[in-house]
């Protein structure tokens, strides 16, 4: 598996950047389709898009270096090289959020409605970043036999066959559990009038997958003997109920 897609005067770019580069570019194309269905400013949230971006890769990438900074500790010039890997998703969303709110603050723009049409676009993003980590051969989860890995496509048992064993393809589940939930969310954004249900759905749709994916895998950000992205998702899970359940009392009280 070759990291490297092509070279530019001798330097080397990788699948992980362009898929990256893509699943957002993806995702900013589809925010023009879903702000159209809820019928405001796609000027305005590209705005929002390009400020979040930004802070979002320095979040990832903050996020992953504070857990692991053994790694760096001797080598800090390295925190700045993303090309390898080394973002970590719920870093990336913190600081994207924080980003956004602080902008529609200062300029008195609803955030909930815009982040209900963006939540989308991050899924989708995503789901195709995720095929990053297939072509750095990381982010993957246990061993697992070459009976297993056989149910899946050639080049998929090719990419998890790593130091001569075959190994969970975490990359392909999380990726595909995205797929799923952008689907989700885009008949959610249609169907729902309350600001908040497609971010909120989002949020605690995500975490459950990557509560139950985050378990097979092999390099997992940890705190103490937990894993933190499972932390995280309980409490993704646990705020998408809250918000269901408040939702529901205040539909009762105005019936």
């Amino acid at each position: 598996m070759n990291p490297i897609a092509f070279s530019i005067f001798g330097i080397g770019i990788r699948w992980y950047g362009i898929l990256i580069a893509s699943g957002m570019l993806i995702g900013i194309l589809i925010a023009s389709h879903t702000s159209r269905i809820k019928g405001i400013s796609y000027d305005r949230l590209l705005d929002i898009l390009l400020i979040s971006i930004p802070a979002g890769i320095i979040g990832a990438r903050l996020y992953y270096v504070i857990f692991k900074f053994d790694l760096y500790r001797d080598n800090l010039a390295d925190i700045f090289n993303i090309r390898q890997g080394g973002l970590a998703i719920h870093g990336g969303l913190i600081f994207g959020i924080l980003a956004a709110y602080l902008y529609t603050r200062y300029k008195n723009i609803n955030l909930i409605k815009y982040a209900d049409v963006a939540a989308p676009s991050i899924i989708i993003a995503q789901a195709i970043g995720r095929w990053g980590n297939f072509f750095n051969q990381e982010a993957h989860g246990d061993p697992v036999s070459s009976e297993f890995i056989s149910h899946f496509p050639e080049f998929i048992q090719k990419g998890m066959f790593i130091e001569g064993q075959y190994w969970h393809p975490t990359f392909l589940y999380e990726s595909l559990w995205n797929l799923v939930v952008f689907f989700i969310l885009l008949i959610i954004l249609r169907r729902s009038k309350r600001d908040g249900t497609v971010l909120f759905s989002y949020i605690g749709l995500y975490s459950i997958g990557r509560f139950f994916i985050e378990g097979l895998r092999t390099d997992s950000l940890m705190v103490g003997p937990l894993r933190a992205a499972q932390l995280v998702s309980l409490a993704g899970i646990i705020g998408w109920i809250g918000f269901l359940i408040y939702s529901y009392r205040r539909r009762e009280r105005h019936i």
